[in-house]
């Protein structure tokens, strides 16, 4: 039975702690006076920087002479309109500054929870496909499991708590006033799509996503340890079944997770290819930290029956699903930009002008990276090696996550500063926790599982 060590137990606590305050500090000096943000704008102006029309002042009417009456009306309806844009630019900066810290922990969170959700899938596929050579690693994906439950509700709070809370600072189509005819910022695209993208609907939606996932994992963990001690192979059967539904279940509302969790915060966008993609992403992460586990625990030496050709096994997933990643994310950029529809190009037209360093650095680190880390067959025997490509790879598709989430809630403002990473420690603390948790409440191999044998004695 594995032992969860104070230090790691101290670890993940040292990085809750810090996690919160940096995130209490983000919330705390993200609320900017109109002044402040004047000078901020006309600082980055002065410094060469993106918020040029910000800075230009109203025309003064003590500065034009006018001949006639008509003259000081252009002139006054010229500077009220000048006056006008200022104010409305300088608003808009002001709400992208406070989405910051709200977008920052959904990123985080997100991110943590999409991971747990990636290593259920891979779970499901193992059992349902009956692979001989993964047996031994099931408790440790039981482990990573766990904690999908709370991350997932954790994602659901903070997306609703970003519109009760604040000021819909992640989901603009939470506003009321887009949906009201009678509103100046009535939008009629958003209007259309109500029916589905409403608060009470996404709650529920939510709800009955993460409801389903976790019967799934509390089910199959059920059935697992049972087979441990059990005299024929009933429990091993239940586990197939239940597997095969999940995956179905699965496949649907992991596309609707995506189009509500994500798509949807550029309610104007969308893409028939969104899901698989955002699937690859935690797919490839979740397998990453398998293997980050994994080495971690060979490491303790607490999981003597796990060799090198398992580690190998799981590397290839790494390799193959970037590939995969790698495929989803060009034939998305590809057809919309060549197709250059004005209302499709756009998503891809902010993140080349205002993202440029982290969407193009994410495809070098979720496909250069990998593909010469990982290629060789005999780098992915080796831990370091592992360890080093899995820790850029998981990077990487932070920064995805990050790309799809903040384009639109902070548009130019953004910058990975206290509260991104105060974010990313706070959830890596939790994680760590609940996960080593998990890991001590039953043996790390699976000892009635029929393929168990085969999986020791894996080899090539």
């Amino acid at each position: 039975m594995y032992t969860f060590s104070n230090k790691l137990k101290t670890f993940s606590f040292i990085l809750m702690i810090l996690g919160v305050i940096g995130v209490g500090y983000g919330f705390l000096t993200s609320h900017k006076s109109f002044e402040e943000v004047e000078t901020l704008l006309a600082g980055e102006h002065h410094g060469g920087g993106h918020a040029e029309e910000a800075t230009h002042a109203a025309p003064s009417h003590d500065t034009h002479e006018t001949t006639n009456a008509h003259g000081e009306e252009a002139h006054a309806d010229a500077g009220h309109s000048a006056v006008d844009e200022h104010t409305k630019h300088v608003e808009h900066v002001q709400h992208q500054i406070a989405n910051r810290p709200w977008s920052a922990l959904y990123v985080a969170a997100f991110f943590f929870m999409m991971i747990a959700l990636g290593v259920l899938a891979f779970y499901a596929i193992q059992i349902a496909s009956q692979a001989g050579w993964s047996p031994v690693l099931f408790r440790i994906m039981e482990g990573i499991t766990s904690y999908l439950l709370p991350g997932a509700l954790i994602v659901l709070a903070i997306a609703l708590g970003s519109h009760y809370i604040g000021h819909d600072n992640i989901f603009m189509w939470m506003n009321p006033e887009v949906t009201n005819p009678e509103s100046e910022h009535y939008d009629k695209l958003i209007d259309g799509k109500s029916d589905w993208l409403n608060v009470g609907w996404f709650a529920v939606r939510g709800l009955i996503f993460i409801s389903g996932w976790s019967l799934y994992r509390h089910f199959s963990r059920k059935f697992s340890i049972a087979q441990d001690t059990a005299e024929d192979k009933s429990n091993f059967k239940k586990s197939f079944r239940i597997s095969a539904a999940f995956l179905v279940f699965f496949i649907y509302t992991e596309s609707m997770m995506s189009w509500d969790w994500i798509m949807s915060v550029d309610p104007h966008w969308f893409s028939t290819l969104f899901g698989w993609y955002v699937f690859a992403s935690m797919f490839v992460s979740g397998i990453t930290v398998i293997a980050l586990i994994t080495i971690y625990l060979k490491s303790k030496g607490v999981i003597e029956f796990v060799n090198e050709n398992h580690l190998h096994d799981v590397a290839k997933f790494m390799f193959a699903f970037s590939i995969f990643w790698t495929y989803l994310w060009f034939s998305q950029f590809m057809l919309i930009w060549y197709s250059n529809i004005p209302e499709e190009v756009t998503y891809f037209v902010t993140r080349f002008q205002d993202y440029k360093l982290p969407f193009l650095g994410m495809v070098v680190m979720n496909f250069v990276f990998p593909i010469l880390m990982l290629m060789n067959a005999d780098y992915k025997r080796i831990p370091w090696f592992v360890v080093m490509a899995g820790l850029v790879i998981l990077f990487g598709h932070y920064i995805d996550i990050f790309n799809m989430i903040m384009p639109s809630t902070v548009g130019d403002q953004w910058f990975i500063g206290i509260p991104e990473i105060s974010s990313v420690l706070l959830f890596a603390g939790l994680f760590i926790f609940v996960v080593f948790t998990a890991l001590t409440k039953a043996p790390l191999l699976v000892k009635g599982y029929p393929f168990r044998k085969e999986s020791e004695e894996f080899h090539y």
